[in-house]
């Protein structure tokens, strides 16, 4: 169980389940600062698995693109734009090896996004490659603390997410929200109760 968070087979098991295993509305940090991007931005979302992100992102009239590894959880994340009207790009990718491109995006959305740590430095290095100047970065993620609690996440603290971490990779970025905090998490079968989570959200200078 430790290593299946970077494992395909694992995702694509669990996403062939006709009921989203995450649920289908937004995350709630997400959505609770929806009103930092604007409508026609440019927005990459990682790790975007069934599609209740970018489907959300797309029905307030931003430019989603998701990319995941999962071809399971693309085919679901077309369902549910179909189903709300919407269509946005999904690339089947290994974030360890995707090209995020330069000054692209104007904003980066991570959603409970685990990679091991051995992994998120070359990422961090790439999302603040991608950004354009005044791009946003939004990420939640599981930390260490959430190891004291039976509610969802990876049990490997290596793939765990401490703000510390986060707050050295965007040290040059404006600060809008850095915390760590338990809140309660309830997003489908697999993220249910009170969390310990990692909250960040930063601008490129």
């Amino acid at each position: 169980m430790v290593d299946n968070f970077t494992d395909t087979a694992f995702w694509n098991e669990r996403y062939l389940d006709r009921n989203y295993a995450y649920g289908e509305k937004p995350n709630n940090f997400l959505r609770k600062h929806l009103s930092l991007f604007n409508s026609g931005d440019d927005i990459l979302s990682l790790a975007e698995g069934e599609g209740r992100n970018g489907v959300y992102l797309a029905r307030h009239g931003i430019n989603v693109h998701a990319v995941d590894f999962s071809y399971a959880a693309r085919d679901k994340a077309q369902e549910l734009a179909e189903k709300h009207n919407v269509l946005f790009p999904y690339e089947i990718a290994d974030l360890s090896q995707f090209d995020l491109g330069i000054d692209k995006w104007n904003g980066i959305v991570s959603i409970f996004c685990h990679l091991p740590e051995t992994l998120r430095p070359h990422l961090y290095q790439s999302i603040r490659a991608a950004l354009k100047v005044g791009g946003l970065f939004l990420l939640e993620a599981y930390n260490p603390g959430q190891l004291e609690f039976d509610t969802g996440g990876p049990q490997d603290i290596s793939h765990l997410v401490p703000l510390s971490e986060l707050m050295t990779a965007f040290q040059e970025f404006q600060l809008i929200v850095a915390q760590e905090i338990e809140r309660e998490v309830h997003e489908g079968q697999y993220h249910n109760g009170l969390s310990s989570v990692t909250q960040l959200i930063v601008r490129k200078r």
